[in-house]
């Protein structure tokens, strides 16, 4: 490849739910097309990027995934630090899993910038036959919650793509308007004059690189 500079916007995403809501298989599925039955749950934390086109820009998502349970809740504001959006994702299948989301929630707001983008995931949305949180029910929540909502099956390759990809383009809307709303009338301080427009606080991972003379 030797292609991994080449984008205009690199946004850090963060996926958080509870254990075994199938976080690490949507974050393979959308970075790797890949599904596996067997993975385990995921010991600290890992991360993942794809690429992807968004308004004639190349965006390149950073995906962070962790582990739900409780023990590993110690790296939360390492975790979150510098992330643009954030899906948060229950398994339709287990009741408790939504009702933690609002503690999930909770948390996320307690860690990032107030824009940061947030899409609730229904998980294992092909588990027809098991379902115990219907799609109404979620749907009031994130409305009332003020996110985005879309139920995904890692498993059939349901909506995954879709939902990344609205959470990336949701993103990039606010960077854009950010962006040139400091361009028409700059606050001061708001921007480095470098070569980066950092997102949010100077620790960031996610940040705009200012396109060149040549892109495209």
């Amino acid at each position: 490849m030797g292609a991994d500079e080449d984008y205009d916007y690199l946004f850090k995403l963060v996926l958080i739910g509870d254990s075994a809501v199938g976080k690490s298989n949507l974050l393979s599925r959308f970075t790797r097309n890949e599904f596996s039955l067997e993975t385990k749950s995921t010991i600290g934390v890992e991360f993942a990027t794809r690429s992807v086109p968004i308004d004639s820009k190349l965006v390149k998502a950073q995906i962070w995934d962790t582990a739900g349970q409780e023990r590993y809740r110690a790296i939360t504001s390492a975790y979150y630090r510098g992330a643009v959006g954030a899906l948060v994702v229950y398994d339709v299948t287990r009741h408790v899993t939504f009702e933690n989301v609002e503690r999930w929630l909770k948390e996320l707001r307690d860690h990032t910038e107030a824009y940061v983008v947030v899409m609730l995931v229904g998980n294992k949305a092909d588990l027809r036959h098991l379902r115990a949180v219907s799609t109404e029910e979620a749907t009031e929540f994130a409305e009332k919650e003020k996110i985005y909502f879309m139920e995904t099956s890692a498993l059939e390759s349901l909506n995954v793509d879709n939902a990344f990809i609205e959470v990336l383009t949701q993103i990039y809307n606010v960077v854009s308007r950010k962006t040139l709303e400091t361009v028409d009338d700059p606050p001061a301080g708001s921007l480095p004059k470098g070569e980066t427009i950092v997102v949010g606080t100077k620790d960031d991972v996610s940040a705009v690189k200012k396109s060149g003379c040549c892109s495209t």
